[in-house]
């Protein structure tokens, strides 16, 4: 079942990027990336990870795409030859940020 869910969330985030780059018009959108795609059990939710070039204009671009999320569903579901598209909700992916802060503290640590 995991792999069904790995699949289903592949092919979500590797359809999503496609939508953010070439049918959303927001110039913001173009520097956007899609870092991971998770999906619950029963496919009801997509949570998609999103990070943008510029650190500052993140928050912007998730507040744009989850207002876009009607638009960018509906194109998923031309997209996608599956029975029900989950809802998608868009959140900022803090990976890096948590990262460079461990590596500051191990820094501080050896100093």
């Amino acid at each position: 079942m995991a792999n069904k869910q790995e699949r289903i969330a592949s092919l979500i985030q590797k359809n999503i990027t496609d939508i953010i780059m070439f049918e959303l018009k927001n110039p913001i959108m173009k520097l956007v990336s899609v870092n991971s795609c998770l999906v619950n059990h029963d496919f009801s939710l997509a949570k998609v990870y999103v990070s943008h070039l510029d650190s500052r204009k993140i928050n912007e671009a998730v507040k744009d795409l989850n207002d876009a999320k009607g638009f960018i569903r509906s194109s998923l579901a031309r997209k996608m030859d599956t029975y029900k598209v989950p809802e998608i909700l868009f959140i900022k992916d803090d990976t890096y940020d948590k990262a460079e802060r461990i590596e500051n503290i191990i820094k501080d640590l050896n100093k």
